[in-house]
């Protein structure tokens, strides 16, 4: 039952219910009891400007009223040809050719198999396989979730799809490895190195990796040197490098790409979530021109989504990046985002089961440990990333988790508010965040004890 006590007639992932949403505005959203919510996570990441932007509904509404469909095959659209053209002028120099998409699994999907057929075209059809990251999550589509790192969401269907080679993640914080030292960047990029000879570079197709990482690693900023080196180690074996961008693609980290911190360039970038910041479904898969004109040259692309370039979308994506830029909201979250972070970080002085806290920008996490030292994760059984998220939430505050151990255990939380976020909204969350946190700390009392 729903909580207006109505039968639904949806399901998700859980029977779990939740309140019925009434309306959104800026970073707060309220159900329809009038409970108000500070949307700390911007839904899943996505929300990059905030709940109800008049500019991008304006648009949004200028454009329903020419158009709100065009199939790409019968008629290109301006929404569509103008962030496409805009979307170019912000990736690294060559990558500008665009193919639109609904959502992240799309765009990776999208990104593999142009990658896949690429290969075929230019006469390296042995190459097929994607080496990804342990823990990793690129999509739920089998294609994508082949790429995914991340057990109880992919061994249910391992028997349907192929999964692809993996390294381990550079979770240095985890190995007691100095992530500031280049010497911790090239140890785990050489990972990819020795797993390319192992699987035979002349069947290795492509690299995929999250430039700061998402759910799976929580905001995992990579070691110095790491993303310069998987570039080169691409570059000496002819493999493909595509950026999961999914989620910090659209300014989150400071850049509008994550990659952009350390200027490296990939082969092909997968973006959704803050492209369009909820408004609408909207994801693309960008590519250098080099990967793209020998497979149209070759017969065409062979994939495609019925609302590719949709018109309604794009309007509001080209609105949604024209907010972002004349409102500034990069440098904000470059600067309210080291605030939260701060504050984050002080969590580790009052609570001894903060492990860690990394990020960049507004793409922010903490680690729950039982031992600092070790990095021990909590025992399992208390399920502290779902019931934090859930006293968080009783106390208006939306946070997001994943278990960051192989999906069976380990416990962190995103906190990723909107790119609007003032320090005013960082003392609400920090308001909310404590007080969530001493009501775990003392409901865990007794099995918390036990680890220390």
């Amino acid at each position: 039952m729903t909580s207006s006590g109505k039968k639904s007639y949806l399901f998700y992932q859980t029977r779990r219910r939740r309140p019925m949403l009434d309306q959104a505005r800026d970073v707060y959203m309220w159900d329809v009891d009038g409970k108000r919510y500070l949307d700390g996570s911007s839904g899943a990441m996505v929300c990059n400007i905030g709940h109800s932007n008049p500019h991008v509904l304006e648009a949004m509404r200028r454009q329903m009223e020419k158009s709100t469909f065009g199939y790409r095959l019968h008629f290109e659209t301006e929404p569509a040809e103008r962030l496409a053209e805009k979307t170019a002028s912000l990736t690294p120099a060559g990558l500008d050719k665009v193919f639109f998409v609904s959502g992240g699994s799309e765009a990776v999907e999208s990104a593999i198999k142009l990658a896949r057929q690429h290969a075929v075209a230019v006469g390296e059809a042995q190459r097929w396989k994607v080496i990804s990251r342990q823990p990793s999550y690129h999509g739920c589509t089998l294609g994508a979730l082949a790429l995914t790192g991340y057990a109880p969401l992919t061994a249910p269907f391992d028997a349907m799809m192929r999964p692809m080679p993996k390294i381990p993640a550079p979770r240095a914080y985890l190995d007691g490895l100095d992530p500031d030292d280049e010497a911790t960047g090239h140890r785990y990029a050489d990972m990819l190195e020795a797993r390319i000879v192992e699987e035979g570079p002349e069947t290795v197709l492509a690299f995929i990796n999250e430039p700061v990482g998402g759910a799976s690693t929580g905001a995992l900023v990579p070691p110095v040197g790491y993303m310069q080196r998987i570039r080169e180690i691409c570059d000496r074996y002819g493999v493909l490098l595509i950026h999961d961008e999914v989620m910090t693609g659209g300014g989150r980290t400071g850049r509008f790409f994550g990659a952009d911190h350390w200027g490296v360039a990939p082969d092909i970038i997968a973006i959704s979530k803050g492209f369009a910041a909820g408004y609408a479904p909207l994801g693309a898969m960008v590519a250098h021109e080099r990967i793209v004109d020998p497979v149209l040259d070759a017969g065409g692309f062979l994939h495609g989504f019925t609302y590719a370039g949709n018109p309604l979308a794009c309007a509001a994506g080209l609105a949604v990046i024209e907010e972002i830029e004349t409102k500034g909201m990069m440098e904000n979250a470059i600067r309210v985002g080291d605030v939260l972070k701060s504050r984050l970080s002080a969590l580790m002085q009052r609570y001894p089961i903060v492990g860690d806290v990394r990020g960049k920008g507004l793409m922010l996490a903490f680690e729950l440990v039982a031992n600092r030292e070790t990095m021990q994760p909590l025992p399992k059984e208390l399920g502290a990333f779902d019931r934090l998220v859930e006293i968080a939430y009783d106390n208006g505050l939306i946070i997001y988790s994943r278990r960051t151990r192989g999906g069976y255990e380990g416990d962190h939380f995103m906190v990723c508010p909107p790119m609007i976020a003032t320090e005013d909204h960082v003392e609400e969350i920090m308001d909310g965040l404590t007080r969530s946190l001493d009501t775990f700390m003392a409901e865990a009392g007794s099995a918390l004890a036990a680890c220390a």
